[in-house]
């Protein structure tokens, strides 16, 4: 089985849970990864701290780089990670990347997976959407990246906001090409 190579990029944009949700799901999927590399934004941890309660973001078993470190490997094409997601991620971060605007961590490993046509997914969370929204979305679909808003399903009737939150997960799981257990429509 082929080990997968991750960027996980956190921003300031409400939905803190899935961020929580991913990087515990990622965790429990580490037979199928190489490595994850994590990134927090300037206001992803306080986000973090006033959605969620508690600072659990500083003990995760995942490296954590400074969002000023353009000596990552994933900053540059070389480092082979083959997928980034940001989750959640703001609009003012998904504006930055559809105009090439590299000035973070974050901003940088995106343009770098976008330029070696590698996957990027978007977890963004914002409505309703501007038209300036729209287009910067069209923008980074039309250079590869996949916009995969946090809508969740209903028709696995999650029962906590958590298995809510994974509805959303699952499915950028699934864009990722990782394997996991999660409801699938008509499915036993």
């Amino acid at each position: 089985m082929k080990k997968h190579k991750i960027v996980v990029g956190v921003t300031g944009a409400s939905g803190a849970i899935y961020a929580k949700i991913l990087l515990e799901k990622l965790t429990l999927l580490q037979d199928q990864l190489l490595e994850v590399a994590v990134v927090f934004s300037d206001n992803a941890r306080d986000v973090w701290e006033y959605e969620l309660g508690h600072k659990d973001y500083s003990r995760l078993p995942f490296k954590v780089y400074d969002k000023g470190d353009f000596m990552a490997p994933f900053a540059s094409g070389s480092a082979r990670f083959e997928t980034m997601i940001i989750c959640p991620c703001s609009m003012g971060t998904m504006a930055r990347i559809a105009h090439g605007i590299s000035g973070d961590l974050i901003t940088r490993a995106a343009d770098v997976i976008l330029k070696e046509r590698r996957k990027l997914i978007l977890v963004t969370r914002d409505t309703p959407l501007s038209l300036i929204h729209i287009d910067n979305m069209r923008t980074i679909t039309m250079a590869g990246g996949i916009i995969a808003p946090a809508s969740p399903s209903f028709y696995s009737k999650p029962e906590s906001l958590e298995n809510l939150a994974a509805t959303v997960v699952d499915r950028v799981l699934d864009l990722a090409g990782l394997e996991n257990v999660t409801y699938r429509w008509s499915e036993s």
